[in-house]
């Protein structure tokens, strides 16, 4: 029996250097707490919505650490409000 995975994330928070990088965005999924199983999101895609309905579309593209976290680029980026927000996995 395969394990399931979850269908809502939520945002940590934007990737940072010397910059931010509002379009890199690190995402937590709850029951995911290791690299191994974040690293099968990789490729996934993720839909951020606005409190209006407008969402904006992303692509996992590599895991954060040892803790389970991937990291996302976007379309645009996501505003600063988006931070502690849900995200969804698209089918």
């Amino acid at each position: 029996m395969s394990k399931e995975l979850p269908r809502v994330g939520y945002v940590v928070n934007f990737m940072l250097g010397a910059q931010s990088y509002p379009r890199y965005v690190i995402l937590k999924f709850p029951g995911i707490d290791d690299e191994a199983a974040a690293s099968k999101l990789i490729g996934r895609k993720v839909i951020w919505k606005t409190s209006t309905g407008k969402e904006i579309t992303g692509k996992i593209v590599k895991t954060h650490g040892t803790a389970g976290c991937v990291v996302a680029v976007f379309k645009k980026a996501l505003p600063g409000q988006a931070l502690g927000t849900h995200v969804y996995l698209k089918n």
